[in-house]
């Protein structure tokens, strides 16, 4: 990591759970962080306890709804003018909501393609676009992917949030074949964790709270089993 000292790095959704530890550990490794997020309220608290702490990089918080393509070209060129631009950029903000199939909403489905793809896509498009700018040919692209964009499990209530994971699968093949022809050294990478122990499963079910903590203590009970992991680097 030594490389990457004093290198920028823009993690999205970094406010809880994958995203504000993946924060607290690129600080740890002297990178400057721009953590994004609805409610900065939690990356602000985060990044005093990054200072407190004396670690040799930075947490800067920024307010970002990802869901608005308007907010994420505001915040890319905020980065150039305060940090000159991107050098890593990390795709993990992620929602699901408990909408089927054959009875969701069409809100919650255009949210999560909206946040999942759409913004994932946005912010892979204009860091790449930092980074051909500035000359930058050692730049990392990393998706945090899901276990659900491998295979679809019995549970209605995930199935389009699967088909988005799905689409970051083929996403980051896609940015792959692109980069390589482009002839950059540029990396793409994804992750798909399994079960982690997040607000994700209360948010999930939000309207059903026993469901949710029913989803957290089989996590906890079968946590040996439970610990899937799924990872590999595009060159």
């Amino acid at each position: 990591m030594d490389r990457w000292k004093g290198r920028v790095a823009l993690v999205t959704g970094a406010s809880v759970g994958i995203g504000a530890a993946i924060c607290k550990a690129l600080v740890q490794h002297g990178m400057k962080v721009v953590g994004c997020a609805r409610n900065v309220e939690k990356i602000e608290k985060l990044a005093a306890e990054c200072q407190s702490a004396g670690h040799s990089g930075t947490l800067v918080p920024y307010k970002c709804d990802l869901s608005k393509e308007e907010e994420i070209l505001s915040m890319f060129s905020a980065i150039k003018t305060l940090h000159q631009g991107v050098d890593v950029c990390i795709n993990n903000a992620g929602l699901a909501h408990s909408e089927s199939l054959l009875n969701g909403k069409t809100g919650g489905w255009r949210t999560m393609i909206d946040v999942n793809i759409i913004a994932l896509s946005i912010c892979t498009r204009e860091a790449y676009q930092s980074m051909k700018e500035r000359k930058v040919d050692d730049g990392h692209v990393i998706n945090i992917n899901s276990m659900s964009g491998h295979r679809v499990v019995f549970s209605a209530d995930t199935h389009f949030y699967s088909a988005t994971k799905y689409a970051v699968t083929a996403l980051t093949e896609g940015l792959r074949q692109e980069l390589r022809e482009a002839k950059t050294h540029i990396r793409a990478t994804c992750i798909s964790p399994g079960m982690v122990e997040t607000e994700f499963a209360f948010r999930l079910h939000s309207l059903h709270p026993e469901t949710a903590a029913a989803t957290y203590n089989s996590m906890k009970v079968n946590d040996n089993n439970n610990n899937d992991i799924c990872a590999y680097d595009c060159f």
